[in-house]
Order: structure tokens, then C-alpha cells, then sequence
């Protein structure tokens, strides 16, 4: 056992493991820190994805051991109140349907957004591919980080003002994810992930 000092959150977490421990057990077992989950156990399919240093990282491949001073984010400090812009899309359009995936949905799409504020379906398409969604949400993911974009931007209005719970058609799910489309022409493919 060593003793690592984990700057997770903006908070400094002092732990006792062994050292090829994987970064997604330091988190959820050792830290209570149970939003990033477990998906494949060999970074194939994004459900653990984190930030290190702004990065999106698979936890579940990362030693404790090689962290050392980076800056760790998980979904629980993307925002203290849960209001960052794409958590309160995934809201708005009821994006997740199971949810298990989302957390690492939502830390993917937080750096893409970073890095692209108002990113083309292309570049959705390319920061997400490595993400998987059991559920096929791949439509109403794109749209939220579309709308996302839009929360973030100035003027952005609330889609669930209607009184619809944010509840939208496949439509306008279409709409959203590319606003030059003819929207009666029915929702388009999602990525190829």
C-alpha cells in the first residue's frame, strides 16, 4: 500500500491503496464518489470517463499511480449544483433512457463543448464515438449537447417552457441536432460509435 494525495473536484483526497489501482475504484470505492461507473473494465466504452486535467480519461485503465498532481474531475464536480448547461439539457430532452452510460456521455460532451463551443454534428460525432449507449440515444445525445451549446450561448431559451416537461418528438430531436434540416423528413442516424 502507498498513499497518494488525489486532487479530485478541486478537493485534495488523501488515500491508502495499492499502487497499479485503477483511478474508477479509487472513486467509487474508496471515495464514495459512485457517479462514474463501471461499464467494460478495459476503457472500451466511455461509462467511466473523467477528466484529467480537462482530458476525458477512462478510469477504469488509469493506475492510481501515475495521477500524481493532475486535476481529477468526475461528474459529481462538474457542477456543485447540477446545473452545468448539459446537465440541464439531459433535463430538458429526457436524453438518457437506462442512464447508465450518461456520465460518461456528459464528461465527453463537457470537454467537446470546451473545445468547441458550437460543434458541428461531425465533431459531435468524433468526440463521442468512443462513448456507448446500450439504449441507442445517440439522437437525443447529440441534441442535448446541441442544446447544451445553446444554454451556454447568450439568449438561450428553456425548450420545457411549453408545459411538455421537455418532452420533445423525434422531430424535433432532428431539428435540434441539425437546424438546416427539413424537419418532417423524420430523425436522421446517430453515430457510429
Amino acid at each position: 500500500m502507498s498513499q497518494y494525495t488525489l486532487h479530485i473536484n478541486g478537493q485534495p483526497h488523501k488515500v491508502n491503496l495499492a499502487p497499479d489501482t485503477p483511478l474508477l475504484w479509487v472513486l467509487r470505492d474508496a471515495l464514495n464518489l459512485v457517479g462514474t461507473k463501471y461499464g467494460c473494465g478495459i476503457g472500451s466504452c466511455g461509462a467511466c470517463t473523467v477528466h484529467l486535467n480537462g482530458v476525458p480519461t477512462r478510469s477504469c485503465q488509469l493506475p492510481v499511480s501515475t495521477i500524481g498532481q493532475q486535476k481529477i474531475t468526475t461528474i459529481e464536480g462538474l457542477d456543485a449544483t447540477a446545473s452545468h448547461p448539459l446537465q440541464r439539457a439531459w433535463q430538458e430532452l429526457d436524453v438518457p433512457q437506462c442512464g447508465y452510460c450518461q456520465a460518461g456521455q456528459i464528461m465527453s460532451a463537457a470537454a467537446l463543448l470546451k473545445a468547441h463551443p458550437k460543434p458541428t454534428d461531425a465533431q459531435i460525432d468524433a468526440a463521442m464515438g468512443g462513448n456507448l449507449c446500450r439504449c441507442a440515444t445517440y439522437l437525443r445525445i447529440r441534441a442535448g449537447i446541441h442544446r447544451a451549446a445553446a444554454l451556454a450561448g447568450p439568449g438561450a431559451v428553456a425548450l420545457g417552457q411549453s408545459g411538455q416537461a421537455g418532452l420533445i418528438s423525434d422531430q424535433a430531436f432532428a431539428q435540434i441536432s441539425d437546424p438546416t434540416s427539413d424537419s418532417t423528413s423524420g430523425p436522421t442516424s446517430g453515430p457510429t460509435a
